[in-house]
């Protein structure tokens, strides 16, 4: 199969699905521990893309400033600062790494 084939398998997988969910009874949408499950799948796949993009490049594991930047933004968070300062605390702190690190 070429590319473009899996491209319009994706389209049209990614299509179904999303139909699909409109067949979702509405009570089982409107249920607490749906909710819950929701809420907590969103915390869990923001942690997974955190993750991944903090400590990979490509297929290598990687330690670099991201590393640096995301300990100062996750010192901020439990700090409570507010979110624009744990993103310039962040970006700070990788640029002064990587300056360092010459």
């Amino acid at each position: 199969m070429s590319l473009w084939h899996w491209i319009v398998l994706a389209s049209a997988a990614a299509l179904l699905t999303k139909l699909l969910g409109y067949a979702v009874p509405a009570c089982f949408l409107h249920n607490p521990r749906m909710t819950q499950v929701a809420a907590c799948m969103t915390v869990a796949l923001l942690a997974a893309l955190t993750v991944m993009n903090t400590f990979s490049h490509g297929q290598t594991l990687v330690l670099d400033a991201r590393l640096a930047a995301l300990g100062v933004a996750a010192l901020a968070l439990w700090l409570r600062a507010p979110f624009l300062l744990v993103v310039v605390l962040g970006a700070v702190s990788a640029g002064v790494v990587r300056w360092l690190a010459g």
